[in-house]
């Protein structure tokens, strides 16, 4: 316990330090990205690593926290603090209303089910032009503010969003030490066992679903609030697809998996802009040789690399 708590110490001061060297370049937007997507990937990791239910929807409650948030503030002069906690509610009832017969299914049947979820709702944000501004997008959104300060630049969207990313990372590491979350890993490893166990694993499915969405609906509202304009093409299959990569690369069933996968996943497309037309071929091949030699992703392939090289540097020491 100590140690998770060190853990999350040094992590806290990482990404309290982190934007002060790049004294306001482009990349501290990026980390703003990063921050927003460590988010959705913790949301999708509590639901897909922990509790084994697969979700190609995850993008439909982003986009309707996102689009929620946007409406209400920008056609309802909604304060956006208040509209945030009412759209994430909104949808974490829609996610639990849904969730019980969704949940039903197993494997590639529930993935076609949240698939089914996303498509629609990605469809409502084109098709609803009057309320969403259809393809052409949604603008004149607020920034957040308290009282006079306002989260306008991106160092401060930056704290604001990692702020959240924070608490978000607490309430994780909380959860799946809890009785929860050993119900939740339980369900993961074998359904029928965990019932047997007496574990409701039908409600228990349905709670972490319900909270994934509500995570999901909380980035979506920072997301639009940072951004001040918001477009379908965000939340669309594409994107669920991607917090999909980033949990599985970063460590399936690891709180701090999410957040390197979406490091990665967010900070690699900047960097591999150098490659110009050849920028796609450099990253898929690095996801696959990342899933070949690294299937337990980054949490858990980095330190078994490092076990693998330490011994080796021993041995040849010892011999010379």
């Amino acid at each position: 316990m100590k140690s998770d708590k060190l853990k999350f110490f040094v992590f806290c001061l990482v990404v309290l330090l982190a934007p002060l060297p790049l004294s306001g370049s482009y990349l501290t937007n990026v980390l703003v990205f990063v921050g927003v997507n460590s988010i959705l990937a913790l949301g999708l990791n509590l639901l897909l690593g922990f509790a084994g239910q697969i979700s190609l929807g995850q993008a439909a409650f982003f986009g309707l926290g996102a689009y929620g948030s946007g409406v209400l503030t920008s056609a309802y002069a909604f304060n956006p603090w208040v509209a945030m906690v009412v759209v994430a509610l909104a949808v974490a009832a829609f996610a639990f209303a849904i969730g019980f017969p969704v949940l039903r299914l197993k494997g590639h049947y529930l993935a076609m089910a949240t698939l089914g979820v996303g498509v629609i709702a990605n469809i409502a944000f084109n098709e609803t032009v009057d309320l969403t501004g259809g393809p052409s997008g949604l603008s004149g959104i607020p920034n957040l503010a308290i009282g006079s300060f306002t989260f306008d630049t991106d160092l401060k969207n930056y704290y604001l969003v990692w702020g959240f990313a924070l608490v978000m990372i607490l309430l994780a590491l909380n959860l799946v030490n809890s009785r929860f979350g050993r119900g939740l890993r339980a369900i993961h490893d074998s359904e029928v066992a965990a019932r047997v166990m007496g574990v409701n694993a039908r409600l228990m499915k349905v709670q972490v679903f319900t909270l994934s969405a509500f995570i999901s609906a909380i980035a979506g509202s920072l997301y639009c609030h940072v951004m001040t304009f918001i477009s379908p093409t965000s939340f669309g299959f594409n994107t669920s697809v991607e917090l999909l990569t980033m949990i599985v690369i970063g460590g399936l069933g690891s709180v701090y998996g999410s957040i390197l996968g979406a490091l990665l996943l967010t900070m690699l497309p900047e960097i591999l802009r150098t490659f110009q037309d050849y920028d796609i071929i450099v990253y898929g091949s690095l996801l696959i040789v990342m899933t070949i030699y690294m299937p337990g992703g980054l949490v858990k392939g980095v330190p078994a690399l490092f076990r693998r090289l330490i011994p080796k540097k021993a041995k040849e020491g010892a011999n010379a």
